[in-house]
């Protein structure tokens, strides 16, 4: 298995408080979270999903209320236990995986769906991941992100310095008080769309003050060029 070394370990000890992120009484957070939550039942309504790094299973939940059939991944033992205690209406597989190591062959889904990962992935493997994310989506299947901004995570965390990539480290605690130094990069929405365009047609991008989504599409399905929808920066 490759490993993110500081990444994994964090993310192992703090499953059974990492949905603290989801519940903090910040309104324009939560309104966020929830219009991000009804845009994804519809894109995902009757479909063949994969929830890759799906963590504790909040947005697998919201997922599997309209999903035809739901697969979820991650790496992390601790995580996907957290995600295994929830209630489902469609009860996804749960597969403990890689995200470059993953036991399917060919495009399989009819969507992938990627929550609060895309910031960890390092800039230096963004071709590599691409590639990845194409090889599991049939051919004109989407690929759904949701990220955060800076304003999601308010002043306590500071950057703590960039290697030699430009990837950015972040100050991280856990409830005990232990840090953790993450890499977690942010963007732009011009950033975005710049980043994705090459290999992507971008069915929409939604940047809002706290969180940003995407819903692509591989280039070289039919029925592009792209279409942008940006509702904000």
């Amino acid at each position: 298995m490759r490993k993110f070394d500081s990444i994994t370990k964090y993310y192992a000890l703090r499953a059974p408080e990492y949905e603290q992120i989801y519940y903090r009484d910040i309104p324009a957070k939560r309104k966020e979270l929830a219009g991000e939550a009804e845009r994804l039942k519809k894109l995902v309504a009757g479909k063949s999903v994969f929830d890759l790094a799906c963590g504790t299973g909040y947005w697998t939940a919201v997922i599997c209320q309209t999903a035809r059939e739901v697969v979820a991944s991650d790496i992390s033992a601790e995580m996907i236990s957290e995600a295994r205690t929830k209630e489902y209406v469609c009860q996804p597989d749960f597969v403990r995986a890689d995200l470059y190591e993953l036991p399917f062959k060919g495009a399989t889904f009819d969507i992938l769906t990627l929550g609060f990962w895309f910031s960890h992935e390092p800039k230096q493997n963004y071709c590599e991941f691409f590639r990845m994310l194409k090889t599991l989506v049939r051919r004109e299947g989407l690929i759904w992100m949701i990220d955060n901004n800076p304003p999601a995570e308010g002043p306590k965390y500071r950057s703590v310095g960039t290697d030699d990539y430009g990837n950015n480290y972040r100050q991280r605690f856990l409830d005990s008080g232990e840090e953790f130094a993450i890499l977690k990069n942010y963007f732009t929405s011009r950033g975005l769309r710049e980043m994705f365009s090459p290999e992507f047609a971008i069915e929409s991008i939604i940047f809002n003050e706290c969180y940003w989504s995407v819903v692509l599409k591989d280039k070289a399905a039919p029925g592009n060029p792209a279409t942008y929808n940006l509702s904000m920066g």
